[in-house]
């Protein structure tokens, strides 16, 4: 049976990583980076960059460098207005009054362009296992609704990835500290700082199932807020 590998799709980083042993190991990309930037560009040659290389001629390619494509997952025209104006790459109206992406006279869908940010997680676990890689987990902030979680599934499916579950962020990061491993419920808040964003989830946890009680946070506030302050 292949590997299943979990990917942390984020707003400004993503990050793929897989069990080995009892124990998650994080996976470096071949910049050497355990974390990917989650930005893709266009140049004007017509080739297609994810990652490093993309966020490295982001000043120079501004309308081209699509990042943050998270914002717009599963999300009406509609939804986005703010968000619109935060970004030099143009988003416009696309079938239904869905958001899409205008690169020269193409619209990308925001799973379309997450996909291209899954197909390199993918190959990076791919280069590091040396085997194909066909399934996947990929986490979503806790406030995701059905549509933005289904988006992020769908990103997936395109990447050629079989998604095995969809799990909330706080969820993740419980199980990777073996929270459910504890036999005794308990009451666990774990805060989210996050590239983008800064939640906090209430989760209640027993018999090693885990419930998101409540959450909360800003979506417009993260270590890129931070960066731009300084």
């Amino acid at each position: 049976m292949g590997k299943i590998i979990g990917i942390d799709l984020g707003t400004t980083n993503s990050c793929v990583a897989v069990m080995e042993g009892n124990e998650p190991v994080v996976i470096p990309n071949s910049e050497g980076g355990r974390t990917t930037p989650s930005v893709v560009a266009f140049t004007k040659s017509g080739e297609r960059l994810i990652g490093q290389p993309a966020k490295r001629q982001a000043v120079t390619n501004p309308h081209n460098t699509i990042f943050s494509i998270k914002r717009f997952m599963g999300r009406r025209i509609d939804e986005v207005r703010h968000e619109i104006h935060e970004v030099p790459y143009k988003v416009v109206e696309g079938d239904n009054g869905t958001a899409r992406v205008k690169i020269d006279e193409r619209l990308y869908s925001p799973p379309e362009v997450s996909a291209m940010i899954l197909q390199k997680m993918k190959k990076t676990a791919e280069e590091y296992l040396g085997q194909e890689v066909t399934e996947a987990v990929i986490t979503v902030p806790a406030y995701f609704n059905d549509s933005q979680r289904q988006a992020t599934k769908d990103a997936g499916e395109i990447a050629g990835l079989n998604v095995r579950r969809i799990i909330n962020e706080p969820t993740a990061a419980a199980l990777a500290y073996g929270l459910d491993k504890k036999n005794k419920e308990q009451i666990v808040a774990v805060y989210d700082l996050g590239g983008g964003t800064f939640d906090i989830s209430i989760l209640q946890l027993g018999d090693g199932v885990f419930e998101v009680k409540s959450t909360n946070g800003d979506t417009h506030l993260g270590g890129d807020d931070f960066d731009q302050v300084l």
